[in-house]
């Protein structure tokens, strides 16, 4: 299996600021130690998004962090991303395999023990599983409970990471699940400095792991 570490998996978003003060802000998350960066971008032209995307990976690039995409299977391999990460209403796992190729990360997001199943099946090599708070993004959610979480966990033998509205006190919730990492958004995005943002959040679940 593809060697790649889900620790503190980090999902940016664009709203609200300038794109250099956004490429600012990942490159700072990258500094903080982040393990993976995903670029999620729900409401830019292709065009857009493939140039953003671009100047995301020269970023993730110099520090030997994989990008994933959201979503999109045509920008990842136009950019040359590690890997895509689809959504329940997305591409199937099984299509972004056969177009991504068995060397990229492919995500997916399960909310059930049928559906990590299901991804498993299909060639994911890591899920996505929540959301476990209430989020402040833009994308719709259906919490999760830590027991689906922990069945979850039991079901499949890919890595699990847990998401939706976590930051470094509330991840305390995880503790015992046998998560692989935490996926976040405006723990980072939205800190003042992104990049001790990283470092405490890698940190606290770090200790978090240790029980």
């Amino acid at each position: 299996m593809k060697s790649f570490d889900t620790t503190l998996y980090f999902i940016t978003d664009s709203t609200g600021y300038s794109e250099e003060e956004f490429l600012r802000r990942v490159e700072a998350a990258c500094k903080g130690g982040v393990t993976l960066v995903q670029l999620r971008e729900k409401d830019r032209t292709t065009r857009e998004y493939l140039a953003l995307a671009e100047k995301v990976h020269e970023i993730t690039q110099r520090y030997g962090i994989p990008l994933i995409i959201d979503d999109r299977v045509d920008v990842a391999l136009c950019v040359h991303a590690e890997g895509v990460h689809v959504g329940q209403s997305d591409m199937p796992v099984s299509m972004a395999r056969k177009l991504m190729g068995e060397e990229k990360i492919i995500g997916a997001t399960a909310k059930t023990v049928a559906q990590a199943i299901e991804a498993y099946e299909q060639g994911a090599d890591y899920l996505g599983v929540g959301a476990i708070y209430p989020t402040t993004t833009k994308v719709k959610t259906v919490r999760t409970s830590v027991d689906t979480l922990k069945e979850i966990v039991k079901a499949r033998p890919i890595k699990v990471n847990a998401i939706g509205g976590l930051n470094k006190e509330n991840i305390q919730i995880l503790r015992g699940s046998g998560i692989d990492g935490i996926c976040v958004v405006s723990a980072i995005m939205k800190a003042d400095d992104p990049c001790m943002a990283a470092k405490e959040l890698k940190e606290a679940f770090d200790a978090l792991r240790k029980y």
